[in-house]
């Protein structure tokens, strides 16, 4: 699985990048389902808020796959959404 995470805004209003292929990561499982319980987590309103950032992970089973996208909002990221953004954008 290939996970993809944007991360815009904050207060400078920069953006970050990463992208990790699970299948070369020891804890791959723990980062799969991480990425699909956001499927059915009820995360807030998405809205942004000022000098905040929003998240945008986009998981594809391939590399040329389709890619299925959610979005958070900085606020509404709960303790293992946060896990998994960290993990990618550390890459």
């Amino acid at each position: 699985m290939i996970l993809t995470v944007i991360r815009t805004g904050g207060f400078a209003g920069l953006t970050k990048q990463g992208e990790l292929d699970t299948a070369e990561q020891p804890d791959a499982d723990r980062l799969e389902a991480a990425a699909h319980a956001l499927a059915t987590k009820d995360l807030g309103s998405g809205r942004p808020q000022p000098d905040r950032y929003v998240y945008r992970l986009e998981v594809r089973d391939a590399r040329d796959a389709d890619a299925t996208q959610h979005t958070v909002a900085e606020q509404d990221v709960d303790p293992t959404t946060a896990w998994l953004f960290d993990r990618i954008l550390s890459r």
